[in-house]
Parts: structure tokens; sequence; C-alpha cells
């Protein structure tokens, strides 16, 4: 991360999922690294979902950071698919949908991005979907994943013109993976090429160390195209 001041300190939120752990390693080998931290429910009892334990741990850790990675997300949700229909909508499925993949990770921002330095450069990158594109939208399905990822792109665009009022060099961005060998996708994946965990996560950082303060709040692939809203 050569856009960062050298010792600068990471944070991977998701730090035990294919993604998150990826990255963690990555981030632990850069020799201008000072200290990576990660937080997952496995690990440490992190619950996206329970506001107290964002703000519990949140306060436990020591500021500043110049990187936080939220490599969060649920695309299976208790065991129920992805619905091929807007007659499969089930009510508790699709708010569990947005708990995990919008309303958790705009709790990571209220808590922690404060914790950003304000001074240095400083990079927020929150994992999303291009299947959250509304425009981009072809085939219809999977409704409850699609409208939650939708979402968390809104989240990100709001909260980003409100950071660079507090954390002028601070970029926050919203990044599409690409289709990844994990846990995640693997039930919906056959015939798509995928990318190995280590090939997401030396993108995502590749991409998320060359954006500008002016395209915070943006939406963006792992290859660095500009994903329409």
């Amino acid at each position: 991360m050569t856009s960062l001041t050298t010792g600068y300190r990471a944070l991977v939120i998701g730090g035990s999922g294919g993604i998150g752990s990826a990255i963690s390693v990555m981030l632990e080998g850069d020799p201008r690294i000072a200290s990576v931290s990660t937080l997952s429910r496995s690990t440490n009892g992190f619950d996206l979902e329970d506001e107290m334990s964002v703000r519990r741990h949140s306060n436990a850790l020591v500021a500043p950071f110049h990187l936080i990675v939220c490599a969060t997300g649920a695309l299976t949700i208790d065991g129920s698919r992805p619905e091929k229909s807007i007659r499969q909508i089930n009510l508790s499925t699709m708010m569990r949908q947005f708990a995990v993949n919008a309303v958790g990770p705009a709790l990571v921002l209220k808590h922690f991005a404060p914790l950003m330095a304000n001074k240095d450069r400083a990079l927020i990158v929150m994992l999303s979907a291009r299947l959250g594109s509304i425009s981009d939208n072809r085939l219809g399905g999977w409704i409850s994943y699609r409208s939650s990822k939708a979402a968390l792109n809104q989240i990100v665009r709001t909260a980003s013109i409100e950071l660079l009022r507090t954390h002028p060099s601070c970029v926050l961005a919203a990044i599409h993976p690409g289709t990844v060998e994990t846990p995640l996708s693997a039930p919906f994946s056959n015939g798509h090429h995928r990318l190995s965990p280590q090939e997401a996560a030396r993108s995502i950082l590749e991409l998320a160390n060359s954006l500008t303060p002016e395209q915070s709040g943006g939406f963006f692939a792992y290859d660095g195209s500009q994903i329409s809203w």
C-alpha cells in the first residue's frame, strides 16, 4: 500500500472469511505496515448485527487507522438461497439480508470511521457486489441480495460526503471483488470463472491504493473499472 504513510495501521473486519483472511495475510507481508488487526464473529465475537458489539469492539481499538476493509456479507441466509422470483420473498430472510449487507456495514462506518487518520491519507473499503447495480440488472431475481447491496452502495456514497468534512484525505469506496472461490459463491458459480481469494485480495488492495479523493464514494470492480449505480 504505497499510497499510505510508512508505518500505517490496518483493520480487516470479517477477517476470518475467505477474502478477509487473504487480505489480512497480504497486508501482514507488507514491510511498510506497522500492524494488522482483525475482527470477526468466529475469532473474537464481533457481531455486525449487534450495535453494542460493534461499539464495544471499536472502543477497544487504539486509533488512528489508515486502512479499514469491511469484508463482510452474506448471500445465503439461514439456509435460504437467493429468490428466483418475487413470489419467494420471505420477510425475515429479506430483513436479515439488509441487516448483514447494509445496516451492519452502516454501523461499521458509524463507529469505525472516527478511528481513521484525519491528517494522513486513509482508505475505507466496503465489499459490495455488481449485483447491487440497478442499471446493470438484466436478469432479475435475487431481490433481497440485490436490494441490500444497492442499499450498501447508497450508504457508502452518502457517508463519503459526510466523511469528507472531517477526514478530507480519507477515501471511502464500495468494491466488487469479483466471483471468488469462497463458500459464499460456491453454490452459484458453475460455469463462471472464479478468482482465488489471494487474487481477489491483491486486486482489491491495488485498486484501493490507486483511488484518489475525487473518487471517494464511488462503486468499482476489482479490475479498476467503475460500475454504474
